[in-house]
Parts: structure tokens; C-alpha cells; sequence
């Protein structure tokens, strides 16, 4: 595989990582965003294949496990397959660009063991489970099922963090930004 560096985000969902990247994508365009390849079904109407996701049948997706087609992927919610394409990593690296990753804990694990120094790895975390809950109620796209399993896996993934290269904490979105930035650079230019 061609080499370049990448930028890992985690957290445990609802704690504002995407938020996060997506600011870093808008002011940053050394950056590029690694799109995940998923079979959960799309959120709402926003959602766009190629863009946000790529979605792929549960069929499609254990193909490309057998043809060793991702770096890393993960059964993430039962029956909800989330991987990285190696063809999506090389297709960003040969445009001279740094990859930027928006994943799940466990997928966030593996690519800082695959990229190993070329890696920086960010955990994003709330100041409390509760904040979690609100902000995940905040988003009016979870039935209680859905909330009871991100608050439980929330527990679970938190106690990874120390996994991380670095732990930033999103209690304020504008300072979070801000602290990205600089972390971002820092890697950049070592």
C-alpha cells in the first residue's frame, strides 16, 4: 500500500466527532475524508451513497471480507457490518491528501495498529454519560431500543480511551474545534 498519514477520530456515537470532522474537512483541504463502507440502513433522507457511506448488502459486504478488501471492519450493532476499504485509503493518498477518519472505537483500534507513527489518533469523549444521553436524544433519530444500545456500547468504548494517542474532550463545540485544529497540525507538520 502506498504510504501517507491519517487521522483517526473515535468516540462513542452522539459525543460530536462527526461535528468535529466536519469542520476540519471545511478548513482544512489537505484533508480528506475516508468513507466508511457500512450495511446499516441510511439515516433520513440526507444520507448519500459514495458520500457519507458506502452502502452495501450484508452479501456484498462479506464478499469483499473474503477477498480481503478492508484494513479493518467490525460487526459494530448486531447485524451492522462497518469496515475501511484499502481501495478508498489509496484512492486518497494518490491525490496527495491526508486521510481522515470518523469511526467506531474497536475499527479506530485497528487502523492505529495498522497505520501504526503514520497514524494520530484522536478519542473524543463527552464530560458524562448523561450529556451523552441528552445529546443523543437532542438528534431525534434514535427509538429507545436504538438509545438503550449506543448508552450501553458508550460505556463499553469509554473504557478504550487510553488506546488513543490523545483524548479531546467536547464540553464547548467552538474550543473543541480549536484544540482539533491544533492537534491536527501538529501532526501534520512533525
Amino acid at each position: 500500500m502506498t504510504s501517507g498519514k491519517a487521522i483517526i477520530f473515535t468516540a462513542p456515537s452522539g459525543s460530536g466527532k462527526t461535528t468535529i470532522v466536519k469542520h476540519l474537512l471545511a478548513n482544512n483541504p489537505q484533508l480528506a475524508f475516508s468513507i466508511s463502507a457500512s450495511t446499516r440502513d441510511k439515516r433520513g433522507r440526507t444520507e448519500e451513497n459514495g458520500k457519507d457511506y458506502y452502502f452495501l448488502s450484508k452479501e456484498e459486504f462479506k464478499s469483499k471480507i473474503d477477498s480481503d478488501e478492508f484494513i479493518e471492519w467490525e460487526e459494530v450493532y448486531t447485524g451492522n457490518y462497518y469496515g475501511t476499504l484499502k481501495s478508498e485509503v489509496e484512492r486518497l493518498w494518490a491525490l496527495g491528501k491526508t486521510v481522515l477518519f470518523d469511526v467506531e472505537v474497536k475499527g479506530a483500534m485497528n487502523l492505529k495498529k495498522y497505520f501504526g507513527d503514520q497514524a494520530l489518533a484522536i478519542f473524543v469523549k463527552v464530560p458524562s454519560l448523561e450529556e451523552l444521553k441528552k445529546r443523543l436524544t437532542g438528534r431525534g433519530t434514535e427509538s429507545r431500543e436504538s438509545m438503550s444500545q449506543r448508552l450501553y456500547r458508550a460505556e463499553f468504548e469509554l473504557t478504550f480511551e487510553n488506546k488513543f494517542d490523545i483524548t479531546l474532550l467536547n464540553e464547548n463545540l467552538d474550543e473543541s474545534y480549536e484544540k482539533a485544529q491544533v492537534l491536527v497540525d501538529e501532526f501534520l507538520n512533525a
